[in-house]
């Protein structure tokens, strides 16, 4: 069923206060931006190349799989040479 409305509610504006209407002078400061390092693919190649032998084992051994198939890499290269 359709009803007529008979009479609208009256929005009645305000005005801000003065202390809402002033900015403050002083803006407050913005955390600063955190800053990301970002290697190429090409510079972490050799990165990964130029690390010594302990760096890829304990790498290794926290898991590290990249760290893991150059080991396995460079066995089965000492197994061959021999």
């Amino acid at each position: 069923m359709i009803q007529s409305v008979s009479r609208a509610p009256q929005i009645q504006a305000t005005t801000p206060s003065p202390a809402a209407r002033q900015k403050p002078s002083e803006s407050k400061p913005q955390p600063a931006a955190t800053d990301t390092v970002r290697l190429s693919s090409a510079k972490a190649a050799v990165q990964e190349l130029t690390e010594t032998s302990a760096q890829t084992a304990r790498e290794a051994a926290s898991g590290d799989i990249q760290a893991r198939n150059l080991q396995a890499k460079q066995a089965t290269a000492k197994a061959q040479a021999k």
